[in-house]
């Protein structure tokens, strides 16, 4: 079966953004621990020195592991913001960086409509992911829209 994305969904790691790249530390956990054949997520934003970068994670034609609710799974790209956003929004950089080389990329690519592009707690509701302080409005005004 090949994987035609459909949809959008914005995950957040909950952990806090200490300026190292953690993104190899969550594919490890991904991998090792949850037995994964790699990292759930097919991009991450996460902050790097003094500024935010765009990381590559599972390939965009391979079906993510990142929401089994839904089926989602099957049917939508996910990207995980780094940080914890529950208290606190995402900061301005990490959403421009996030709408510039992750959403409007993927929306333009694969035809999602901005209202394909969900929060993760949208299908797990027992989650704040990717936090209380992330909204869609947050994202709709970062990719223009």
């Amino acid at each position: 079966m090949t994987f035609k994305p459909d949809s959008i969904i914005v995950h957040c790691s909950d952990t806090e953004d200490s300026g190292t790249v953690s993104w190899p530390a969550i594919r490890d956990y991904h991998v090792h621990v949850k037995g994964w054949k790699d990292i759930g997520y097919h991009a991450g934003v996460e902050l790097t020195g003094a500024a935010y970068e765009a990381l590559l994670g599972r390939p965009w034609d391979e079906e993510g592991a990142h929401c089994e609710a839904g089926g989602m799974n099957r049917r939508a790209l996910g990207v995980c913001c780094i940080g914890s956003f529950d208290t606190a929004p995402p900061p301005e950089e990490q959403l421009h960086v996030l709408a510039q080389r992750v959403l409007l990329p993927w929306m333009r690519q694969f035809s999602v409509p901005k209202e394909r592009i969900y929060l993760h707690r949208e299908f797990e509701m027992h989650k704040t992911c990717p936090g209380k302080m992330f909204t869609k409005d947050l994202i709709l005004k970062a990719i223009g829209g």
